[in-house]
């Protein structure tokens, strides 16, 4: 059978680098990078390190409005399934990519299969949730990380085609954990359990003002290390608002380029704690026993609110600080994300759909 995986962004790349093995074993597959995410640091570097191979297409997208990026994707998806048509396309997550690939399978009557199916933050006014919802509904497979995710799915009135697998991203963490250098901790200047690990890239945080400064005030004003391995559009808006000479004279900040997923999982691992935005960090800070504090609007894993492990802060530098002094949990981590043979699982059922009866 050919499958067609899309990937686009640098959480995209892990979970491809996790599947693709597995898939490949049995079916022919076609790898499609969109070029949401084009710097070396978040795409390059990254397709190496994971050694995922060469895409069959490159779309080369790069940034833009939501609207234009996600148009100029469907353009260039449309001309790749006309070319290849497909018997099944594969998509991972909540990005734009994800989003235009279903819309453009969708009009060509490809069927699909979503990883990651139904996650959700309630909240349509984040993007991320926006295209989960559609993809969903777009999807004939739908493999889901978590029991909630599952749940969340029946309550919209999805339960054919639904899979409870787990997460492709604890596959790849047990297999990238084993391989982590621990000798390079030195290279970031830091000692292991000493300091704040920080990302921020969505574009309600970064782009403006307000909610940049006060996440920074909010986890500078702990007083320990930070290392911020940051994403290109945040260090620009950092020079826009005037803010890098302001953090250029906080002597306890280290501002890195982004760094590639076996060197994020050494810095995850030996972190006293790790602040993001980001959907997937606060998953591998818990798959680590590293707590995790959310400066979006709400966890995109409840899951991890619930069992004590991730609490939720978001733009607001006292709740942030307090967070920071006293947020200490030791708890259990219960195997909410599975196993770790999510993909094992994936393929199978693959296998199965795509087999005549």
């Amino acid at each position: 059978m050919k499958v067609m995986s899309v990937v686009g962004t640098r959480p995209q790349f892990v979970k491809e680098a996790a599947l693709s093995p597995v898939l490949r074993e049995h079916h022919r597959e076609v790898l499609v990078n969109t070029g949401q995410h084009y710097d070396f640091e978040l795409c390059g570097e990254q397709f190496d390190i994971l050694e995922i191979p060469e895409p069959d297409y490159d779309l080369g997208v790069g940034s833009d409005s939501h609207a234009r990026q996600t148009a100029a994707m469907m353009v260039g998806m449309e001309d790749v399934l006309l070319n290849e048509r497909p018997d099944l396309l594969l998509l991972y997550g909540d990005t734009n990519s994800t989003l235009a690939a279903a819309l453009a399978g969708a009009k060509l009557k490809i069927p699909m299969a979503h990883v990651e199916a139904g996650p959700r933050q309630h909240d349509m006014s984040v993007p991320e949730e926006i295209n989960r919802i559609i993809v969903d509904r777009l999807a004939v497979l739908r493999f889901a990380p978590t029991i909630l995710s599952v749940e969340n799915l029946a309550s919209e009135g999805m339960t054919d085609g639904v899979y409870l697998t787990g997460d492709v991203m604890y596959d790849i963490f047990l297999q990238a954990f084993e391989r982590v250098d621990d000798e390079r901790m030195g290279s970031f200047g830091v000692r292991p359990g000493e300091y704040i690990l920080m990302t921020l890239h969505r574009p309600h945080n970064s782009d403006f003002e307000e909610p940049l400064r006060e996440i920074l005030e909010g986890v500078l004003s702990a007083g320990e290390k930070v290392i911020f391995p940051a994403h290109p559009r945040t260090v620009s808006n950092l020079e826009r608002f005037n803010m890098s000479g302001w953090l250029e004279s906080k002597p306890n900040i280290f501002i890195i380029k982004p760094v590639h997923y076996h060197d994020m999982i050494l810095l995850m691992k030996n972190a006293r704690v790790v602040v993001t935005d980001s959907g997937g960090v606060p998953k591998e800070a818990f798959f680590c026993g590293v707590p995790s504090i959310s400066v979006d609007f709400a966890s995109g894993w409840p899951e991890l609110v619930e069992v004590g492990w991730c609490s939720v802060a978001g733009a607001d530098s006292e709740k942030i600080s307090r967070l920071l002094e006293g947020f200490r949990p030791d708890g259990p981590r219960p195997q909410i994300f599975g196993e770790g043979d999510a993909c094992e699982k994936i393929v199978d059922i693959i296998s199965s759909w795509g087999s005549p009866d």
